[in-house]
């Protein structure tokens, strides 16, 4: 008797699926029901299970804790930003999980406060402290946060159990009292009417689409409430929001493929939304009121999207004027107006670019502008918090993956950039002493696939470094390089460190994400396997030395590749994984389905989507061979993944591979009061992070710092 813990066998219970003249048995469906006290005690023994072969660990997760919290400022602010009389900002204090949110009247600070972070600033008001929102709570998130044009009324809407439903409360901003608590189970987003007295916000249905949009006067009953637009496409999810000169509630309606924006004017709450342009199939477009203009990004003339401008009263895309053309291979991902100047957010070879284009007194572009300039090889730029429609300064956010997110001032008349805050690494961090590069891997087709690689200074590719290479791959996300201290704990033993941007994202252009997704989503994993391949060959990572990791459609991602080459990797971290894809797109009523026809397919009509999926869904494809060592993570009250689908993936995996068990280990962690993002505090991201890095480095032999 060795005194090893025994991992949960999961009972076997007979469930047929039906489809397209095949019978599939599948025995751990039986895991769906959260309510069936079996399924929590199934869970429970899992989470005994794991914390009994990473016991071991402990010492490590408190190494990396430790270093995440000890290279944190943990008492620190945002940059001010100014709207109307007040300047915004968010702090954090030391022990605390959650930010406060404040402001200062720009009587008291005319210009920018200069605020010590250590201190309560002189004449602030505090907004909301979540750590008292948050008191007695193992859970807490916001849905929305939105201050009313005047000033003088905070909306915030809460969630306590993960669900991503959560119950709107109107604050008194004179007097800090609630004033309006009335609504309940609502979606992310609301908008206020011009005056402060009514708010708008979104229901979803049973399936978690947001589907409804409600108007309710501030201080009557729920039940009173108006029901402005319900979307009856299953295909299509709705958002509201409100323009930036706070003239128009805008509501975004969107499939995968198709959309459509509808404005109402603030200052009339009770009058009619009114169609920008009818939906077209395939066609995307979205859209930017300023002053007169409406301006619109939209894909109608050219597949990565251009610029066009129309009267603020357009109601069809037949009053649309292109501004600026499309351009194969440069994505037009957006379009933000200011009273003198648009910026206009592209991609260009797997980068993001700033344009900036100044407009004339009739508020048309003058020339082709500029280009935001960026010094760094691998880098990420985009527009910060800029609510003010009169600015003549905008907030850029700029970060690699060496560069902590540095915040400027751009003014847009010269394109000067100004430094206000650069991310606070605290322990002696010096970016010399790491290094970064874009390589390039070649796919199965020849197609060149982008890696962003960083890792500590002087390393070598010598063929013995352990590896971590992160991927996702759907919807048209892009991973772009960005800063993160919890990675230091990889880097600073020894680990190299890549981000693989595999197609079905959207870093290359609306191509790339074309070529995989339906029909070409294949190849987004045998992308994700080239990139691996290639670090191996061009000697940056050890072939035994490999991990590899992703999260939600990602954890998709890390099943599928392990099927198809489980022999290049030594441990794999799968989170939130979609691991069980043909089964949820297989059922209507379920969140990630109707909608996501359009990106997977749809298997109950199409027999040849029901092949492809089933070919590729990684519960449905284990094999009876060795595979490395697994974490699946989940959360019990998950809307957008199910907790089921890794848990049957880890039963499943347990009884098929024939991998040693005791020395590759496969576990799964259930965050029993939590949803798709995990914990929310930071402390307790920060523990949740720790364990899981814990578990890789361990699995990599890359327990011990470099001496520096």
């Amino acid at each position: 008797m060795t005194g090893r813990p025994t991992p949960p066998a999961a009972a076997h219970v007979d469930t047929v699926r039906s489809h397209h003249g095949e019978d599939v048995d599948d025995p751990f469906e039986w895991l769906r029901d959260k309510d069936d006290p079996d399924v929590i005690a199934h869970l429970e023994a899992e989470n005994a299970y794991t914390r009994a072969r990473t016991e071991h660990l402990a010492p490590l997760q408190d190494a990396v804790f430790a270093e995440i919290k000890g290279r944190t400022q943990e008492t620190d602010l945002s940059v001010p930003v100014r709207h109307r009389d007040w300047w915004y900002y968010a702090r954090t204090i030391e022990g605390e999980q959650y930010a406060v949110h404040g402001r200062i009247a720009v009587g008291v600070a005319p210009e920018r406060p200069e605020l010590d972070p250590g201190l309560a600033p002189e004449g602030e008001e505090v907004l909301l402290d979540g750590n008292r929102e948050a008191a007695g709570e193992e859970f807490f998130s916001l849905g929305a946060f939105d201050v009313s044009p005047a000033g003088d009324r905070l909306a915030y809407a809460v969630d306590t159990t993960g669900d991503e439903r959560f119950d709107l409360r109107v604050k008194d901003l004179a007097s800090g009292e609630v004033i309006d608590d009335a609504v309940r189970g609502i979606g992310y987003g609301t908008a206020w009417s011009t005056a402060g007295d009514h708010l708008f916000y979104t229901r979803v249905d049973e399936a978690w689409r947001p589907f409804q949009v409600w108007r309710h006067e501030v201080g009557t009953p729920a039940e009173q409430d108006v029901l402005v637009h319900q979307e009856d496409d299953e295909r299509f999810w709705m958002g509201i929001g409100a323009s930036r000169d706070d003239r128009h509630v805008i509501l975004w309606l969107g499939s995968k493929n198709t959309s459509e924006c509808r404005l109402l004017d603030a200052e009339d709450p009770t009058g009619e939304l009114r169609v920008v342009a009818p939906r077209e199939e395939g066609v995307e477009y979205d859209v930017e009121p300023a002053g007169e203009h409406l301006w619109v990004v939209h894909n109608r003339a050219h597949r990565d999207f251009e610029l066009a401008v129309a009267p603020i009263g357009a109601t069809s895309a037949q009053e649309w004027s292109t501004v600026v053309p499309g351009e194969d291979g440069v994505r037009m991902s957006g379009v933000e107006a200011f009273a003198g100047h648009l910026v206009l957010s592209l991609r260009r070879e797997g980068l993001t670019q700033l344009q900036v284009l100044p407009l004339s007194g009739h508020g048309r572009p003058v020339g082709s502008g500029y280009q935001v300039p960026v010094e760094e090889e691998v880098y990420s730029i985009e527009t910060g918090a800029n609510p003010t429609f009169e600015a003549s300064t905008v907030q850029v956010q700029l970060e690699s993956m060496v560069t902590p997110r540095s915040v400027y001032d751009l003014d847009l008349a010269t394109g000067g950039l100004t430094l206000v805050k650069r991310q606070p690494v605290l322990g002696g961090y010096d970016p010399a002493d790491y290094q970064q590069q874009r390589l390039w891997a070649t796919a199965p087709d020849g197609t060149r696939v982008p890696i962003s690689l960083v890792s500590r200074r002087g390393l070598e590719p010598d063929g013995n470094h352990p590896g971590m290479l992160y991927g996702y791959g759907s919807y048209e996300i892009s991973v772009d390089p960005y800063f993160s201290i919890s990675r230091l704990s990889y880097l600073d033993r020894g680990v190299v460190y890549a981000v693989a941007h595999v197609r079905g994202g959207g870093e290359m252009g609306r191509g790339w994400y074309e070529d995989g997704r339906m029909e070409l989503k294949n190849n987004t994993f045998t992308d994700f396997v080239a990139c691996a391949e290639h670090l191996v060959d061009t000697g940056w990572v050890a072939p035994d030395r490999l991990a590899a990791e992703g999260r939600s459609a990602g954890g998709l991602l890390m099943g599928a590749v392990l099927n198809l080459a489980p022999e290049k990797f030594r441990v794999v971290h799968a989170g939130v994984a979609f691991v069980d894809a043909l089964t949820t797109i297989l059922n209507p009523a379920l969140p990630l389905t109707v909608g996501e026809w359009e990106e997977w397919g749809n298997p109950l009509e199409s027999a040849d989507i029901y092949a492809l999926m089933r070919s590729y869904t990684p519960y449905e494809n284990i094999r009876p061979v060795g595979y490395p060592a697994i974490l699946a993570t989940t959360g019990l009250n998950d809307t957008r993944v199910f907790f089921v689908e890794p848990a049957k993936w880890v039963a499943r995996l347990r009884e098929t591979v024939t991998s040693d068990q005791e020395e590759r280990p496969i576990l799964l962690k259930t965050e029993m009061v939590a949803g798709h993002g995990g914990r929310t505090g930071r402390y307790d991201a920060w523990r949740e992070a720790s364990f899981e890095i814990a578990f890789v480095l361990d699995q990599l032999g890359a327990t011990t710092p470099l001496l520096r």
